[in-house]
């Protein structure tokens, strides 16, 4: 469920889990599909034919000629994309609720339409609602941005997350190179077009080396199991 309201300015962390814990994505095409929800759908237009059909023969990320100028819905700042669930960090635009609420609702809905298209599926993908947290200080922006996109892409490494937070440098050489998280993007590794650029993260961690450590710092707390930083993390 989201907790609380907000306005234009605010950031958001949000997490959208799949149904009884079952996947939401099965293979590559679908995870690079996730990808290009993230920009196609962060618009405020959204053309007669859908945006896949007008996309066909055209490079990735390119916009239609034809199509008006682009105004997002919402601003995203990061996002890991599981098996089974997403977490996404978005910041509120002039819109407000209106845009947040039109942005997920067109992602979650274009999901749960593929997946059951293509795999023979029925019914949402999805357990319920979103569950968002408004980020209302930097203390908690410096917590979330790497546990967002690191912790969360080391659940996804082939030895285990505690394996990898255990042995971080060479984890951090594998997860940097992941594709289905923005961590690339503040790492130094990778130029997206779906984030939102020179945004409030890269003024917190102004060099691939603060955000490094800082996400050092974070896996360091997670792995404490600190009892004041489990609200803040949407898990339970």
């Amino acid at each position: 469920m989201r907790v609380e309201p907000y306005g234009a300015g605010s950031i958001l962390h949000v997490i959208k889990r799949g149904a009884r814990g079952l996947e939401i994505v099965r293979d590559e095409r679908d995870r690079q599909r996730f990808l290009k929800l993230l920009y196609f759908l962060n618009d405020e237009y959204q053309g007669g034919n859908g945006w896949e059909r007008d996309m066909d023969g055209l490079p990735p990320f390119t916009r239609p000629k034809y199509w008006p100028a682009w105004h997002p819905l919402v601003d995203v700042l990061g996002w890991t994309l599981l098996s089974n669930h997403l977490h996404l960090l978005i910041r509120v635009r002039d819109e407000g609720e209106k845009g947040v609420s039109e942005f997920l609702h067109r992602l979650f809905r274009s999901m749960t339409g593929h997946f059951n298209e293509k795999y023979n599926e029925r019914g949402s993908i999805f357990q319920g609602p979103y569950k968002s947290r408004t980020v209302d200080n930097d203390d908690y922006l410096r917590y979330v941005v790497p546990y967002i996109m690191v912790k969360n892409t080391l659940e996804m490494h082939p030895d285990g997350f505690e394996k990898a937070a255990a042995n971080f440098d060479s984890a951090w050489k594998w997860a940097i190179q992941y594709p289905y998280s923005s961590l690339g993007v503040y790492a130094g590794e990778m130029v997206s077009p779906v984030v939102m650029k020179n945004n409030i993260i890269h003024e917190l961690f102004p060099t691939p080396r603060t955000f490094k450590e800082a996400s050092r710092d974070m896996l360091h707390a997670y792995r404490e199991k600190r009892k004041d930083l489990r609200a803040l993390q949407l898990e339970e």
